[in-house]
């Protein structure tokens, strides 16, 4: 969204009423200042618009050389994606700023496994600094995997560790877990900034900003280089994916849960369509122009079919983007305990599996499988941490690894 859409964006012209258009940029405008509430309101005054006879009476037709509404001369087609954008951003905003569950307090107990230890530490390089909490297994391989997670909006460390459970398994199985924490000098809503061309790139902003962090826990612990995996929920599994693909060489797989295909979106205007209908270009490996990686990241799915603030039409384009042409794909259906759902497994030509894909029926935008402690979390579907995990093992850098 360019400065002057966004300066003019909801400013009725010659006594006209705004656009849904005009409306949708004020309303992300103001989003992205952290004016929820008036946001909101604007939303809400726009789906309740004019009476049709009031409508009707302010618009004469148009005569030869006189100006016309663009969004009048829309397509149906464009016409109905703006009407479910505006429809889908009220509750979108009013999900940023209010969780299922207040997140827990710092240093939860129930994410501190016994023997573990969870410390606060902070990473700062050119591109910016983040802060972040470090989980240390009690017993560490000698060359331990490494799993980066990133939260979702208005989460941070503590909340996101002990609604997902990781580190309670990571103690098991020897696993360092790090958790960047967004600030809210970056995003109000502490959300990882996905969909700004600046932080999905390779040597900048954010992606920058994450793999340095990961080095440096590198650095300083026992980490097998070919074992690193990164992973995320909503804005984080959004941001998580941009920062595998940009860089492949760092992280053996990624984990995307409730997110975003990477680069489906330029601005928070684009973002915010992307999230109620998807990005265009559904199904392209490279919507907006994202550049792909020179090798497939292996890639876990997670997605409620449910979900009403990031369209699940968004899982299909995740999908897409990693690649499962050519592969073999074999799919199960489970139900009779907790929420049902579809595991779609694809193999490569030695049978490996790349790529798994879990739909959960009946799941919102939550952490399947997860823990009450934390917000955004359904305990009700499959184990989405143990899968993870799961996955991240059979997966390695390395020549013939990937």
């Amino acid at each position: 969204m360019t400065d002057d859409l966004g300066s003019r964006g909801g400013e009725p012209t010659d006594g006209a009423s705004p656009s849904p258009w005009a409306d949708m940029i004020e309303a992300t405008r103001l989003t992205g200042l952290g004016r929820l509430d008036e946001a909101t309101a604007l939303i809400q005054r726009s789906l309740g618009g004019a009476p049709q006879a009031r409508r009707d009476a302010a618009a004469p037709e148009a005569r030869p050389g006189t100006a016309r509404d663009p969004a009048s001369d829309a397509s149906p087609r464009v016409r109905e994606v703006v009407g479910q954008v505006v429809r889908g951003l009220a509750p979108v905003l009013k999900g940023l700023g209010k969780p299922l569950r207040q997140p827990g307090p710092p240093a939860d107990p129930s994410s501190v496994p016994p023997g573990g230890r969870f410390v606060a530490l902070s990473y700062t390089e050119a591109a910016g600094s983040r802060d972040y909490k470090l989980f240390i297994p009690s017993r560490p391989d000698a060359r331990a995997p490494l799993v980066v997670m990133l939260h979702g909006c208005t989460q941070n460390p503590d909340d996101f560790a002990a609604g997902t459970g990781m580190n309670i398994l990571a103690e098991r199985a020897g696993v360092f877990v790090a958790y960047p924490a967004q600030s809210r000098q970056a995003h109000a809503q502490r959300c990882w900034n996905w969909y700004d061309p600046r932080d999905q790139a390779r040597g900048s902003g954010e992606p920058a900003i994450i793999a340095g962090l990961t080095r440096a826990v590198m650095a300083e612990h026992p980490i097998d280089p070919a074992r690193v995996y990164i992973a995320g929920l909503s804005a984080g599994g959004a941001a998580a994916l941009n920062i595998a693909r940009a860089y492949p060489d760092l992280y053996a797989a990624v984990g995307v849960h409730s997110g975003l295909a990477a680069g489906c979106a330029r601005d928070l205007g684009s973002a915010l369509m992307a999230m109620q209908v998807g990005a265009p270009g559904l199904a392209a490996p490279t919507p907006f122009g994202a550049p792909a990686p020179a090798t497939r990241v292996p890639t876990i799915i997670f997605h409620g079919e449910d979900d009403g603030t990031v369209s699940v039409r968004n899982a299909d384009q995740v999908l897409a983007q990693a690649d499962v042409t050519g592969l073999t794909a074999r799919s199960e259906t489970m139900e009779g305990r907790g929420h049902p759902f579809t595991r779609t497994r694809y193999r490569d030509s030695s049978g490996r599996v790349v790529v798994e894909d879990w739909r959960v029926r009946g799941a919102g935008h939550a952490w399947s499988g997860g823990h009450p402690e934390g917000s955004y979390t359904d305990r009700d579907g499959p184990d989405a941490s143990r899968a993870m995990l799961d996955f991240f093992a059979e997966h390695r850098l390395g020549p013939k690894r990937r």
